[in-house]
């Protein structure tokens, strides 16, 4: 079934080109595939049809008719899943590191949804597809950490709802190089696709959406700085991006940061640590608390054992 987005346009993206503004509105939207909707006259504006060189002005009521994803064949899998809550409407997960959130091109099994798909059968939301069944948001697979997930499509527009509006408590731990003179600080830089390669992200890069990061320092090891990063917004890569554009990149992450690797690390040391939301039936504010896995654990005693 086709999915419709509304966009109102506000007066800082008034005069924008139609396909360039329908790619910083919405979320994984590249420019290429706007044009494409446009084309198809899947994109109304003010209910009539514009090209894609449409000038987009203030208060322009866009419609944009997503098709319905390509049916794939995703096959349940019996994966150990830490669950800390379930009910009708939602899971919480555990998310360890290394595993892929939902399968792609090179990773069509052993992903997160292949697991909840066993763990739930036909339970879970269908808005994004057969692809993405009950996945509201990501996390990287060397991102470990929690994950809430839809059960049913009721439950998936509340999330996403919160999602989009900030309102979802989403803090991380996060060991980074070098030493944080501040305590704290907001990292406030448009994050977009970085141009010369389509596996990264980069703030002001193609196509730049809002990016907002919150930063607090933990611990400071003198080399390396542990810190709370709680997002006010969710683009693609978004800690690793900010931080390492502040000369402070993750630790681990050959990406975005130094190529050598330290104490045998294959990728960040990045952790989903606290989840908050309102439940989408109960209205109930509840919040979730994972601790740092043993890997990441490991990393900060021997930082602290070779500091002493």
């Amino acid at each position: 079934m086709d999915r419709e987005i509304l966009c109102v346009v506000t007066p800082d993206k008034a005069g924008k080109r139609l396909d360039a503004y329908l790619a910083s509105e919405v979320e994984d939207l590249s420019r290429n595939y706007a044009e494409n909707l446009i084309g198809e006259e899947r994109v109304h504006v003010n209910d009539g049809i514009e090209a894609k060189k449409y000038k987009v002005r203030e208060g322009d009521r866009i419609r944009i008719h997503m098709p319905a994803p390509r049916p794939i064949d995703v096959e349940p899998q019996n994966i150990p899943l830490e669950i800390l809550y379930e009910d009708e409407d939602v899971i919480v997960v555990n998310k360890p590191r290394g595993m892929v959130v939902h399968p792609s091109a090179g990773n069509w099994d052993g992903t997160l949804v292949n697991a909840i798909m066993y763990h739930c059968g036909d339970s879970l939301s269908s808005i994004n597809g057969a692809i993405r069944p009950g996945i509201v948001h990501r996390i990287d697979k060397d991102t470990s950490g929690l994950l809430m997930i839809a059960k049913n499509n009721k439950a998936h527009e509340s999330l996403a709802e919160q999602l989009r509006v900030h309102s979802v408590t989403r803090e991380y731990r996060a060991l980074v190089y070098d030493n944080i003179r501040e305590d704290e600080l907001t990292i406030d830089i448009p994050i977009g696709r970085d141009e010369r390669n389509r596996l990264r992200r980069a703030v002001n890069g193609s196509n730049p959406k809002e990016a907002v990061t919150h930063v607090k320092v933990l611990e400071r090891y003198g080399k390396y700085t542990l810190i709370a990063a709680r997002l006010e917004t969710g683009r693609t890569h978004q800690i690793r991006v900010h931080l390492s554009h502040i000369k402070h990149p993750l630790v681990g992450d050959t990406t975005y940061g130094p190529k050598k690797q330290i104490y045998g690390l294959d990728g960040q040391l990045l952790h989903a640590k606290t989840l908050g939301f309102i439940h989408p039936s109960t209205g109930e504010c509840m919040e979730f608390d994972s601790p740092l896995p043993d890997y990441f654990k490991d990393i900060l005693e021997r930082i602290e054992r070779s500091r002493s």
